[in-house]
């Protein structure tokens, strides 16, 4: 692998209504990496203009097409600009900015070439629902993808471009990260994990529990499909 000093990396924020929260999570993205693009998801409140004043360059979807989409765009932009990874994050400040450098040092240090925040070392402020959720559906996916990935359900990654598929992922809502993770799998990519803080504050999830449920599980039934196929 090159040294550090030749990877150049940015962060990839997905946003949708974040207006109130965005302008700060950009502003402290920027004490560790540069470089931000934030993809707004159709928002119809500030979430454009915040993120731009606080120094992020937006690209925005007309309409709302969810995570999968926005992250698809993103990864195309950092393709185009010529960077050599990003770093996904949310916009809602459930991820703090502080553990950027740890996701840079490990992939300088050991060469992953996807590495996955991993909240599950300290659990005491998640949602008790979201605890149960996260491990099993963490505990599936690491047998369905033959290597082990603690917080599946992690959406604070590290992605170097040069494995991930021009067109990330056929589920355009959040089973598209299960999704990803899975392809990157079956191409026989090694997966790594870093610790993160967990921070939950009084924002709401966008997940919907019963549609995203059946997202994954067409999801998992489509990729199961495809790998016999293959």
């Amino acid at each position: 692998m090159d040294s550090g000093t030749t990877k150049r990396g940015c962060a990839i924020i997905p946003a949708f209504r974040e207006a109130g929260r965005i302008g700060t999570v950009v502003a402290e993205v920027r004490r560790y990496i540069a470089d931000v693009i934030v993809v707004d998801d159709g928002s119809p409140d500030e979430t454009v203009l915040e993120a731009e004043r606080a120094g992020a360059s937006v690209i925005r979807h007309g309409v709302n097409r969810g995570k999968g989409a926005a992250l698809d765009t993103g990864f195309k932009a950092a393709r185009e600009r010529g960077f050599h990874f990003v770093i996904t994050m949310d916009g809602d400040g459930q991820h703090a900015a502080s553990d950027i450098p740890c996701f840079m040092e490990a992939y300088y240090r050991t060469g992953t070439p996807v590495l996955v925040g991993n909240r599950m070392a300290d659990t005491r402020a998640m949602p008790w629902v979201r605890l149960m959720t996260n491990r099993f559906m963490s505990w599936l996916l690491s047998r369905e993808m033959g290597q082990r990935v603690p917080d599946t359900q992690c959406g604070y990654r590290l992605y170097e471009l040069s494995v991930v598929p021009e067109i990330s992922a056929e589920s355009k809502r959040f089973a598209a990260e299960s999704e990803i993770l899975m392809d990157l799998s079956w191409k026989k990519v090694v997966i790594g994990s870093v610790p993160v803080a967990t921070i939950y504050g009084t924002e709401k999830s966008k997940i919907n529990p019963v549609k995203d449920t059946i997202r994954f599980a067409a999801m998992l039934r489509r990729y199961r499909k495809q790998r016999k196929a293959r």
